[in-house]
């Protein structure tokens, strides 16, 4: 039985490329098929090992990493990846377009696991995305989005990363999904129980993530923050910052996870469909504070493993750290709380989704041949 993975792009490794690991260790695919893979070869080989692979691209990958600016155009180009029929089991993992992946055989099964609210460019986050520039793609989104909830409609099952991006997929897609939430290997990360007096985040330095809510916020603060990570606000952002805030830049992660692991608290500003990292803290027994939308509610136990502040706001943010420095944490307790979402569990439970929908896909097919054979 040969399985075929479709991933969005192959860029950067992060959370939704932890996942695609996960994926990849279970089900060991033939083939990936992908708009671009401009991802270095260290980081291919974190999800990969030391398999022989087969990527196949489509013609965006002549931007290399440039391929963003051909945004329009990515619906149109998953659409015109022709999987081999051959292929049994497709499983895309969806951020953006992958779900829109075409099967080249009704007997195929295609399960598209949900890494977030899909193609958010063109939704919920627009603004946040092109900012000013937005009336002059505003024309292109009724199309996109028309095209998008087509192409939604792809997979035989979907299945969300968290409660939160189900009820997503219902509201855009009017389509039903399973939750299973994505895996964290936490055994990279260990209990540290004596706290350091700093605040640390950690991710991609881009709007949607909010970080300019966190330089705000803590140029009226005496506290101490680190900001992990890079990307395209990184150095703008630096230069606002005021002294108290360190950017290091990207890091590996054993650097990141010291830097959280000693941290007296992670703090998470924009809204992820799950959220490994606040999860990554807590197996730390780093409790978190996060803007109260998104994976998050299903992560974080407020007062008990970090606290919820209601406004995407500096001073909402001010305030949830000020109430956060009078309350006391146990972080054995954070870090039990954070075991529920191993990778082992992942890897059991999407297998056995995986296995069960096969199955009843084959008895379904059978008797479809029995009924044109009597």
């Amino acid at each position: 039985m040969k399985k075929a993975l479709v991933v969005d792009w192959l860029d950067k490794y992060g959370g939704a490329e932890r996942v695609i690991a996960s994926l990849e260790n279970v089900f060991s695919f033939g083939k990936t098929y992908t708009l671009v893979n401009v991802m270095k070869e260290n980081d291919l080989m974190k999800i990969y090992k030391n398999k022989k692979r087969e990527i196949i691209e489509t013609p965006i990958r002549f931007l290399s990493n440039n391929f963003r600016f051909l945004f329009l155009f990515f619906h149109y180009s998953i659409n015109k990846i022709v999987v081999d029929k051959d292929i049994s089991i497709i499983i895309s993992s969806s951020h953006a377009v992958a779900k829109g992946i075409r099967k080249s055989s009704k007997q195929q099964l295609h399960i598209s696991y949900f890494q977030a609210r899909n193609f958010n460019y063109i939704w919920d986050d627009s603004k946040l995305f092109f900012g000013n520039f937005r009336f002059l793609f505003e024309p292109f989104f009724s199309i996109l989005r028309r095209m998008d909830v087509k192409q939604a409609q792809n997979p035989d099952f979907i299945v969300a990363n968290s409660n939160f991006v189900k009820q997503w997929v219902k509201e855009k897609y009017n389509r039903e999904a399973t939750i299973i939430y994505p895996p964290v290997d936490l055994s990279n990360f260990f209990l540290v129980e004596e706290k350091e007096n700093y605040y640390v985040s950690v991710g991609r330095i881009v709007s949607v993530k909010r970080f300019d809510i966190l330089i705000e916020t803590f140029k009226d603060l005496d506290f101490n923050l680190i900001i992990i990570g890079n990307g395209d606000n990184y150095e703008v952002l630096k230069k606002k910052a005021s002294s108290n805030v360190l950017f290091t830049g990207f890091l590996e992660s054993n650097q990141v996870n010291e830097y959280v692991s000693k941290a007296k608290g992670f703090i998470q500003v924009g809204v992820e469909g799950f959220g490994i990292a606040p999860v990554e803290a807590q197996a730390c027994g780093t409790p978190v504070i996060a803007f109260g939308e998104g994976g998050v509610l299903e992560t974080v136990c407020n007062g008990k493993t970090g606290v919820f502040f209601k406004e995407q706001t500096a001073q909402s943010l001010r305030d949830a750290i000020l109430y956060f420095e009078t309350l006391t944490f146990n972080p054995k307790e954070i870090r039990e709380h954070a075991l529920q979402f191993s990778r082992e569990r992942f890897e059991s439970e999407i297998k056995a989704f995986v296995d069960e929908k096969y199955q009843e896909y084959q008895n379904l097919n059978m008797d479809s041949l029995l009924q044109k054979v009597m």
